[in-house]
């Protein structure tokens, strides 16, 4: 079961990467288009009105997809910022009474907002909801990688949560937290 999840974890943290790499093209090919918008006016003295038709629009959404699909990866890598101020304080078996406490709160709170996407999601292709841009986007298609990086989130929460209650060490342990101290 562990080679499927951190499978999971890895492929959604790609899908973030890939709509970072689409945010990057799309931007970079309306400077484009601009800079050959200002050569015209050089030129000519006539803009041409080179645009890539709601481009914002589309850069949001992919933002918005590569931020919550990478949410699990980066739990998982011990990216996210975490607080040890006062943890690190505490002897070894309140330290991981706090972290499980803070797993458990972590996991109702993503499984509350999993739900809430997902109805949100289901309204959306119900009642044919549509972005209000030049390009009208269905608004289910940036819904769906929100939705489905709150679940992997909330599937990595549990994870967590198990694997801890087995035992184990949380997996960012050790990770991010000490990256700057080297």
């Amino acid at each position: 079961m562990r080679p499927v999840l951190d499978f999971i974890y890895r492929a959604a943290g790609g899908l973030a990467a890939l709509f970072i790499v689409a945010i990057v093209a799309l931007v970079f090919a309306q400077v484009c288009l601009n800079l050959a918008d200002k050569i015209a006016v050089a030129l000519t003295g006539t803009a041409v009105g080179l645009t890539i038709p709601s481009y914002a629009d589309f850069t949001g959404f992919f933002l918005a997809a590569s931020t919550f699909l990478a949410l699990a990866y980066a739990l998982r890598a011990g990216g996210h910022i975490r607080v040890t101020l006062v943890t690190n304080r505490l002897p070894a078996a309140a330290h991981r009474a706090a972290e499980l406490g803070v797993i458990l709160l972590a996991l109702a709170m993503s499984g509350f907002a999993t739900w809430y996407m997902g109805l949100l999601l289901l309204e959306s292709l119900e009642f044919g909801d549509r972005s209000a841009g030049m390009v009208s986007v269905p608004l289910w298609l940036p819904q769906a990688p929100v939705a489905l990086g709150l679940a992997i989130l909330t599937l990595a929460l549990a994870d967590e949560l198990i694997s801890m209650l087995r035992g184990a060490l949380p997996s960012w342990e050790g990770k991010g937290e000490n990256l700057l101290s080297e």
